[in-house]
């Protein structure tokens, strides 16, 4: 995605930074180390819990941001309290089994999510609307064989790499970022041309750009799932208030959506305090005992 200028750590300075610091804190005034990879909705929706946690619950917040491998990893040994980024059951499955019973299941943030394949809307229907179609030979030469993706360590690259198999197409799935991934079609929307690429759902790409999901009739890239909140074991006996806002932190898909474009527009801080004064309702309940 493209991010703007930020303050957040790295899991290494994060880690460096606990490890020479911890021992000044008491177990009540230590930050609470929210862990994220570099994806538009849980970018969202980690800063939108690091402010709350910090303006509700008077506590000290550090982002740690890294690829996805590493943040299970660091979740399962305490090195981040809480990851807002889930995927489950399909995305996150090979990562979830590594995990499961070693984390605490805090509650789903948001349901609908999806994953799949899309083109612009230009795109005629009529020759290109399942990821079947990408096989005819001149829907392949337009789309010059490639299909674009994101980073390497991703659920979603994991499962279009199976798809291409599925489908027994003749393409490269290009492995980047999600930076490179937008980049890539805007600039095929700007010139008319054709691209396909690897979404999801939700994403602010769907407010700014005309796109539309190739169908799936294998169900190669799996149906609609839930995105869970992970936190570290004994989080919620550790910190309990924390834990418990947490479990109850849920967002409409459509809403989520709004907040990612906005955030797009100007930046995150902006979306967080927009969201969270046009929902003073729900954001209320999240601390309701």
């Amino acid at each position: 995605m493209q991010f703007r200028k930020r303050e957040i750590l790295g899991l290494s300075a994060g880690l460096a930074a606990a490890l020479t610091t911890g021992a000044a804190h008491a177990q009540s005034g230590r930050p609470i180390k929210l862990g994220f990879a570099p994806w538009a909705d849980a970018e969202f929706v980690t800063k939108l819990a690091a402010k709350l946690i910090k303006d509700r619950l008077n506590t000290p917040v550090e982002l740690v941001q890294t690829d996805v491998a590493p943040l299970y990893q660091g979740i399962t040994r305490g090195d981040v309290d809480a990851m807002l980024m889930c995927w489950l059951p399909q995305t996150h499955a090979d990562y979830w089994k590594r995990v499961d019973g070693k984390v605490e299941r805090l509650g789903t943030l948001y349901g609908g999510a999806k994953l799949g394949w899309v083109v612009p809307t230009y795109v005629p229907e009529s020759e290109l609307a399942s990821i079947a179609d990408l096989a005819k030979p001149e829907v392949r030469r337009k789309l010059n064989g490639r299909i674009q993706g994101i980073e390497p360590g991703a659920g979603l690259t994991r499962l279009s790499k199976e798809a291409v198999k599925a489908y027994d197409l003749d393409y490269s799935l290009q492995e980047s970022s999600e930076a490179a991934m937008l980049s890539m079609v805007q600039r095929a929307i700007r010139g008319k041309d054709w691209v396909v690429a690897t979404a999801w759902s939700p994403h602010w790409m769907f407010g700014k750009y005309e796109l539309r999901y190739l169908a799936d009739p294998k169900g190669a890239l799996g149906a609609e799932e839930q995105v869970v909140a992970l936190g570290r074991p004994n989080l919620g006996k550790e910190r309990p208030e924390v834990a418990a806002f947490l479990s109850r932190l849920n967002l409409p898909l459509a809403d989520l959506e709004r907040a990612m474009l906005v955030a797009q527009e100007t930046d995150y801080d902006t979306a967080v305090n927009q969201y969270i004064s046009q929902n003073a309702g729900r954001v209320n309940g999240w601390f309701a005992t």
